[in-house]
């Protein structure tokens, strides 16, 4: 029985079927297959009688991650088509090869051109070895652009980019409320709060924080008042500290050793008067080491 002749395919195609996987060169079998005019399946058995003549630099199997690769990039069309196997590839040695086990006039003149496709593809990667440097370098800084981008997203997306200074007027007793409230929310790990004038108001604030949170207030006199009100707040929320402190004629909070707000006026008074909130710099301020 004459053997059909494979498909005519010209030197461009060839190249198209190349690919680089594990920064070798290689071709799949099924397009091996198909450009000597067999099946597949034919060529694997060819090559499992030989295997001897196909070592790891001349043939490997793709593992999972590969083909599923292969398959995204529309070299394999499904791994339905695949039949529960995974597919061969081949190395420019391994195509030589190749061409003596089928034995014909077809796979060694297909061979031929193969080899010249793996010539020809060689040749432009080393002639454009620069340009693809280029392009790496690009993608590079492009990737980490995006990933700057996206903790920018995600911190405004998390409310956490707040202005360095805010101003409140009197009578913005609730835009103060919710500007601390936000503050309070943001704790990972600790606040530490140093005012002087603490009632019951400021305690409702901290109703706010997140219940793994280390919470410490630091103020000049601590009431018999103000001691029954975090005994019953103890009592219900996660425990507030609170602690003797007589150096500071500021208020500040301190929101996980990392960032320090000061504030114009007491907690308690917000949005009352005017006053003012800055954000300061944790690295310049000595006042953690004040309270440790």
């Amino acid at each position: 029985m004459i053997q059909k002749p494979p498909i005519t395919t010209g030197k461009q195609n060839i190249q198209d079927k190349i690919y680089t996987l594990r920064d070798v060169q290689v071709m799949l079998d099924r397009d091996l297959a198909e450009l000597y005019g067999t099946k597949s399946t034919r060529l694997r058995e060819q090559v499992k009688r030989n295997i001897k003549k196909f070592p790891q630099d001349f043939m490997f199997e793709l593992t999972e991650p590969e083909t599923n690769l292969m398959v995204s990039q529309n070299a394999i069309p499904s791994k339905q088509h695949l039949g529960g196997s995974l597919p061969l590839v081949f190395t420019e040695q391994g195509v030589s090869m190749l061409a003596t086990v089928l034995k014909s006039d077809i796979a060694t003149q297909i061979s031929i051109k193969i080899m010249r496709a793996f010539v020809n593809m060689r040749k432009f990667i080393l002639s454009n070895a620069d340009m693809f440097m280029r392009f790496e370098r690009i993608e590079h800084r492009i990737s980490l652009h995006d990933e700057k981008f996206n903790k920018l997203f995600q911190a405004i997306e998390n409310k956490e980019t707040k202005p360095k200074q805010h101003i409140f007027y009197d009578g913005q007793i609730f835009d103060a409320y919710l500007y601390v409230r936000d503050i309070i929310k943001s704790a990972k790990k600790s606040i530490k709060l140093i005012d002087n004038y603490i009632d019951e108001s400021i305690l409702v604030l901290f109703t706010k924080r997140n219940a793994d949170v280390d919470m410490k207030i630091y103020t000049k006199t601590i009431s018999k008042q103000l001691e029954l009100d975090i005994k019953k707040y103890n009592a219900q929320y996660p425990k507030i500290e609170v602690k003797k402190f007589a150096l500071s004629h500021d208020r500040f909070l301190i929101i996980d050793e990392k960032k320090i707000y000061h504030f114009g006026a007491s907690l308690k008074d917000l949005g009352k008067k005017w006053f003012a909130v800055s954000k300061m710099d944790i690295n310049s301020f000595e006042l953690l080491e004040k309270l440790k």
